[in-house]
This record gives C-alpha cells, structure tokens and sequence, in this order.
C-alpha cells in the first residue's frame, strides 16, 4: 500500500519514521507546507492527517474531491473529531479513523489510541491498528474518551521527561557525570514501566517491593508526597484533556 502523511511535524515524522521498516508499506510519501496535497491523497491508499488542529478543516476540503471509499483517512490532531473530519470531506462514504499515537513511535515503543469514525467498518479500524501496532503499543476507546487520552498518553512522554530531567539533575547534584545520571534514570523508568506491563502488578505493590523498613527510598517517596507530586501530575493530565477539548470548540 501506498502511506501519505499531511503534515511533517514532530508526529508526521515519527509516524514516517516507524513505518518505514512496514513490508506492506511499499511507499510513504508526504508534504511540508504548501505541498500539493490533493496530488498526495490521489495516490495515497491510508492518508495520515498530522497537520495542526487549526490547519485541519481547510487541508481536508483541499484533499476532499481526492478521496473515494476505498481509501483511509486517519486523523492525527488533538481535539479534532472524525465527525468534523467527515463533514469537511462531505461525502457519506470515507472511512475516517481517529488516532492518537506519541512520539516515542519512532523508535518502536509508541503507545496509539483509536476511535472509529461514523463510516469506518471493524476492518478499517483493524487497518489503522495494525499500522501503528508494529511500533509500540494500542488501545481502542469511544470517541468520547480521546481527550482524556490527549491529556496522558498524548502529552505524557513530556511529563516524563521533565522527570529524567530532573532525577539526572539530582544525579548530577550528587556527584555523578551528566551522562551516567541520564542513563541510571532513564533506564530505570523503562525498567519500571516493563514490570508494570509485563506483570500486571498493582504498580503500588511494585512500589512496595522496593520500599524496606527504615531504608532509604521511604524517605524519597515522603519527599515526593510532601511535593505533591502525585497531585501534580494528574492536575497536568487533566489540564491538558481540557486544554484538548477547548480546541474543538475554537
């Protein structure tokens, strides 16, 4: 099949960059700012739509006329929903799915959420999954959840590296050379994530396995609790779905 991305942006790029290695992606072809669009969704079988939410409804009216039942649109913007997708196509038969894949796609641990838009069948949806799926992780969700989505998969892997920032910095402060503190720290986040999916363990009870009595990493949790960090980062999550679901409406 033949992929077309609108939009090479940070995610354009990442989706580009994770299919290419796709045996049944036989080209990928795309287009920066004032590209010939309409040329792309001519020849393209899946069009992936990465352009800025505000940039969304004009690109879709100019690749309308292109598109035919037999191609996927897929969606790749915050708080853009495929039913306005499909009003700016204004045909009844194009399949649209939603997708909100994060960057670390590129580098084959990305984490995709799905939603199906109103004329998208099971075998559509399945399409889109499988694209994304070689290179990370997926879910599907009601539409209605993908700003809640936004707010954690979505902007997440930036509010994990404000944390390996930080934890390098302590290491840093420590004694430790910069780039062994980045490497402790970030190994240790992907160490700790593959045990919460690989073990299906309470992530708490995880934590309660590397936490002794009287020993050194309760004293570091009572510091994050007295930071309120917990508290934080779903108050950044949260801000961050709303902040999805006010650009819908602007």
């Amino acid at each position: 099949m033949i992929v077309g991305i609108l939009g090479l942006g940070t995610l354009g790029r990442a989706i580009a960059a994770g299919l290419e290695g796709d045996s049944r992606v036989a080209e990928i072809v795309s287009t920066r700012r004032n590209g010939d669009n309409a040329a792309l969704a001519r020849r393209a079988d899946v069009v992936f739509l990465c352009v800025k939410p505000f940039q969304m409804e004009r690109v879709v009216r100019e690749i309308a006329p292109e598109l035919t039942p037999q191609k996927l649109v897929v969606t790749v913007a915050a708080a853009i929903t495929s039913a306005q997708a499909e009003c700016w196509i204004d045909c009844t038969d194009i399949p649209v799915v939603r997708a909100m894949p994060n960057t670390p796609f590129r580098v084959g641990e990305g984490m995709t959420v799905l939603a199906a838009g109103s004329h998208a069948t099971a075998e559509h949806l399945e399409l889109a999954r499988s694209l994304f799926a070689s290179h990370g992780r997926t879910a599907i969700v009601e539409e209605r959840l993908m700003d809640a989505v936004t707010g954690i998969s979505g902007c997440g892997p930036a509010y994990m590296y404000v944390v390996i920032e930080a934890l390098s910095d302590a290491g840093v402060k420590l004694g430790l050379p910069r780039e062994t503190a980045r490497l402790l720290v970030a190994q240790t986040m992907l160490g700790a994530a593959k045990l919460v999916l690989s073990t299906d363990i309470h992530p708490a009870a995880l934590k309660d396995e590397v936490t002794t009595p009287a020993g050194c990493t309760i004293d570091g949790l009572m510091e994050l609790e007295d930071g309120k960090l917990r508290h934080t980062l779903l108050r950044a999550a949260v801000a961050a779905a709303k902040r999805s679901a006010s650009l819908a409406q602007e």
